[in-house]
Parts: structure tokens; sequence; C-alpha cells
């Protein structure tokens, strides 16, 4: 898992710092799917309770990966920060999710 980036955050300010510039909105888009195998091991698990682990690292990656290619989409414009990420998920057809993170990406300088 990639570790939250110094300058991305879900308030819309960085304490210390100020908005240059707006670049707008940025955003990494991931579409996944359950395999036939990683079904089975969640029915599996499911029939114990508890926390299905299958699809927990799941999810974590697909947010991940949403994250790092929004950083990436944010780096492409120059931005040095990103303000008001959020995430979002779709069940595009049973067993396959989209998985968005957005914010906008920003240029900051300290505050004087």
């Amino acid at each position: 898992m990639s570790e939250t980036h110094p300058f991305t955050t879900t308030t819309f300010d960085i304490p210390g710092y100020r908005v240059v510039k707006s670049f707008g909105v940025v955003r990494g888009i991931i579409v996944r799917s359950r395999s036939v195998v990683g079904n089975l091991g969640a029915s599996i698990q499911s029939l114990f309770g508890g926390n299905i682990t299958i699809y927990t690292e799941l999810c974590e990656r697909a947010r991940d990966d949403a994250f790092r290619d929004m950083i990436t989409h944010a780096n492409q414009l120059n931005a040095n920060a990103v303000i008001g990420v959020r995430y979002d998920a779709t069940e595009i057809m049973p067993g396959i999710t989209e998985v968005l993170c957005y914010g906008t990406a920003v240029l900051v300088e300290p505050a004087r």
C-alpha cells in the first residue's frame, strides 16, 4: 500500500501553506473484478463470519491504485498538492466494481 502523499488531504487547505494556483479536478479510476478463486475463498471465509480478508485486500489494492493514478494525473499538471480528496465506488455489474479517487490539483507554497 502507498503512504499518503504529504500534500494530499481530504480538507480544502493545508496548514502552513496557501494555494497559489488551481489546476482543476484530477482523478484515478480502477475497474476490478473478483476472480472465481477469490470468490470461492471468500465464500469459505464467510462461513466463519468476521472480516473477509480476501475482499478487504482487493478493496485496499483498488483504492491504492486509484490514489496512485490520481497523484500521477496531478503530477502531469505540475501540481504539488491535491486537496478535497474523495473516493467513490460503483458496481458496474455483478462482480465488477469501479473505484474512483478524485480531488483538486493545486500548487501550494508556504504561507508568509
